[in-house]
């Protein structure tokens, strides 16, 4: 069952139909390079191209028999082509036609998945930059440590989606691999020029060796990266999740007209979209694990994969797209308010400039250590006595002996922590997707 959350798009690669139309196109591409080996006589492979067809539900009701699903497919094609059938599948195992079939599907899902994820790098270098002087105070451990901008936080993002578009692209590369190498991978029954010529009519890479089957590392770098990506979107809405808490409200996910928060409390403007993408990410990682469980099969093959695999492929790449559009969503219509952001700064009493009070100190002659002490005690009182840090600081003889009321009044503007802040926005602005 395709899942309610799934993209049509998405959905349409993971059907029983195109599951099959991908094993088709194996069984096809198999016989075209038999056809040019001299093995299949041309009239034979026009009658093979003409008439070679499946229907699910029939292969499904030859399933009910035979208990092997390639088998029943087989079985199907062949009552629709008559006696040419009998060079179908000829030297092959199932799982050249599974394998090759799948990496058919998974390089299709990692096309639209790299798509999708452009278009969320795209967003957010956009928004990026329409926030490269949107002020906010910058958290580490959660406690205001000095001011950023919000669009520093923007593209912080936009770069690991794209490291994150750089991984799925790799690892579609790597899964896009093919085999037609028989039983235990030697070519017993197949002529090693099949492989070759099948692989480069479906535009496959060619296992170098394989065994029954194609290995699952490959497979299980591909859910790795989909586990990434997944992460990356997660790490983005868990900040939106904290922006919006109602003692910070320094962004919130867009809220339509007519929009409901709660059943009891009408009040209530939730990030919704963003908790729901925090759940979705674990599934996938999840997921990922099931993969790396894959790899470690006994001697030549067993199937101990392939059941998960039905289930990991389809419920991850699904899922993944259906994350991206959402992600897409959320930065897009995200609501920002700097002046909010303005105002929590002014919360910590200026503290957030202690640093540069602290190296004014240095500057002025005072040891780093000495001058340490001087700067921290003001600030702790500061946070005690919910004291302006800068007041404090001109009431302290170790201070002022060092710098004028005016010098210390200076040290209190952000422009000083972000003056270099330009190199970062042109790195942003230079990303191409």
């Amino acid at each position: 069952m395709i899942p309610r959350y799934s993209t049509p798009e998405m959905a349409a690669i993971w059907t029983d139909e195109a599951r099959m139309a991908a094993w088709l196109q194996v069984e096809l591409a198999v016989c075209e390079a038999w056809t040019r080996l001299g093995r299949i006589p041309e009239d034979e492979m026009c009658t093979i191209r003409d008439k070679a067809a499946f229907d699910v539900d029939r292969v499904n009701e030859i399933e009910e028999t035979t208990q092997h699903d390639v088998i029943a497919f087989v079985s199907c094609v062949a009552e629709n082509v008559g006696d040419a059938s009998k060079y179908i599948h000829y030297g092959l195992t199932s799982s050249d036609v599974l394998d090759t079939g799948t990496a058919l599907q998974l390089r299709a899902a990692g096309r639209l998945l790299a798509e999708e994820t452009r278009k969320l790098g795209r967003i957010l270098q956009r928004r990026a930059l329409e926030h490269k002087d949107t002020v906010m105070i910058g958290r580490t451990h959660g406690v205001h440590a000095e001011p950023i901008t919000f669009g520093m936080v923007l593209g912080l993002w936009a770069f690991e989606v794209e490291r994150g578009l750089e991984r799925l692209e790799r690892a579609t590369h790597q899964v896009s691999v093919g085999k037609i190498s028989g039983a235990v991978g030697t070519y017993a029954n197949v002529d090693p020029e099949v492989e070759r010529i099948s692989m480069s009519i479906l535009d496959l890479g060619a296992a170098p060796i394989s065994t029954q089957i194609v290995q699952r590392d490959r497979h299980a770098e591909f859910m790795a990266a989909l586990a990434l990506l997944a992460t990356t979107i997660e790490k983005i809405a868990l900040q939106v999740r904290h922006y919006q808490r109602t003692e910070v409200l320094e962004a919130e996910e867009y809220f339509a007209p007519g929009q409901k928060g709660s059943s009891a409390m009408p009040h209530k403007r939730n990030p919704i979209i963003s908790e729901r993408l925090c759940g979705q990410a674990r599934i996938i990682r999840g997921n990922a694990v099931v993969a790396m469980e894959n790899v470690a099969l006994w001697h030549e093959r067993d199937i101990s994969h392939s059941s998960a695999e039905r289930v990991i492929f389809p419920d991850s790449t699904i899922l993944l797209h259906y994350m991206l559009k959402k992600a897409c969503w959320l930065v897009d219509k995200l609501n920002v308010y700097p002046e909010n952001m303005a105002a929590n700064i002014e919360k910590s009493y200026g503290l957030v400039y202690s640093q540069r009070v602290l190296l004014a100190l240095v500057e002025a002659g005072i040891l780093r250590d000495d001058a340490y002490k001087i700067v921290q005690r003001s600030a702790m009182k500061a946070w005690e006595e919910k004291t302006q840090f800068g007041d404090l600081l001109k009431a302290d003889p170790e201070v002022t002996s060092k710098l004028t009321g005016a010098q210390i009044d200076a040290l209190f503007d952000p422009s000083y922590a972000l003056r270099n802040m330009g190199v970062i926005f042109e790195r942003v602005a230079a990303l191409e997707w």
